[in-house]
């Protein structure tokens, strides 16, 4: 199998960093929830947390690089105590226009964490919530035995609040249950809304389609299976070099809970950091990632395959 890198050759092109527009901020790999397909292996175990004099260099750097959007992911950036704070430093500051938060909804039907959805409505927090199918039976083969009826309640909640509708922004996220490519996204989301409406009187804005790469849990499962070489020759076979041109790594950094910048949140998970004389994060002058070379593996074809897949979902009608 021919490697990305040849692939990025062969399409006469080069992967590298353009002018920065999102920092996407991992708050830790400690979690709620322990799901089949997660690359960064997050769960309860996990001890990893990012602390607030990181949060800080990350805002200082927010404010010299002249980034307008925040997606703040993890784990489960929830289980962060210093997450409200880092909130409302951005809009203090008035920093970026848009601030994401990755959720996967099961954890706001906690006692403990159920105060933060009215917190997020008050500093209009955009939310993407995971929600791997709008049958129960597959959301539970992922997540976990009574994770889809938490995720109802928290959606209906979620509607209450006006997210889904008005100006608050609600986003859901499929991600394939096995070895194969995501469908349409219009058609997925087509399904999801008439299913959760009908069944629950849910809305939302949009489905997020994102392709698993073959890393972490997910990987572990294929080769158990021995699925991961099938995997792997559907997205090369699948391979659409005009995605290219849309990948998000060319647009975003990641930085990890101990502050070190990587392209993506899938090199992250690898630990390939961005190759810096210097790569924390409160060290670096943003200008000097321009150009940077995007540190590049096989598991970059799935971000390509396909209709292409980034954090945001289908790069089909994305700008390049």
């Amino acid at each position: 199998m021919q490697s990305f890198h040849e692939y990025v050759k062969k399409a006469g092109q080069s992967l590298v960093k353009d002018e920065l527009r999102l920092l996407q901020v991992n708050l830790g790999y400690k979690c709620n929830l322990s799901c089949r397909h997660c690359h960064i292996e997050a769960g309860p175990k996990r001890q990893e947390l990012m602390s607030l004099p990181v949060i800080e260099d990350c805002i200082r750097f927010i404010a010299r690089a002249g980034i307008t959007e925040v997606d703040i992911t993890g784990g489960a950036p929830e289980v962060n105590p210093e997450l409200p704070d880092f909130i409302r430093l951005l809009r203090q500051q008035g920093l970026v226009s848009r601030i994401i938060l990755r959720t996967n909804l099961a954890i706001l039907d906690s006692d403990e964490y159920e105060h933060l959805p009215e917190f997020f409505a008050r500093n209009n927090v955009e939310l993407i919530a995971s929600m791997p199918c709008y049958l129960e039976e597959n959301v539970e083969f992922q997540r976990g035995s009574g994770v889809y009826q938490k995720n109802i309640a928290v959606l209906k909640m979620l509607n209450c609040l006006g997210y889904g509708k008005d100006n608050l922004k609600l986003h859901l996220v499929y991600n394939p249950g096995n070895g194969f490519l995501p469908e349409q996204q219009s058609e997925l989301e087509r399904a999801y809304k008439e299913s959760l409406g009908k069944k629950h009187g849910i809305t939302f804005n949009s489905l997020y389609t994102i392709t698993n790469a073959p890393i972490g849990r997910f990987r572990s499962q294929l080769e158990k299976q021995g699925e991961l070489e099938g995997y792997m020759k559907v997205l090369v076979d699948n391979s659409n070099s005009a995605n290219l041109e849309k990948v998000m790594c060319r647009s975003m950094v990641s930085v990890d809970w101990l502050g070190r910048l990587f392209d993506c949140d899938f090199n992250q998970a690898l630990n390939m950091p961005l190759v810096l004389q210097d790569n924390y994060i409160g060290d670096i002058c943003p200008e000097d990632l321009l150009n940077q070379p995007i540190e590049l593996g096989s598991h970059c074809f799935s971000c390509i395959a396909g209709s292409g897949s980034s954090c945001q979902g289908s790069l089909v009608g994305k700008a390049g």
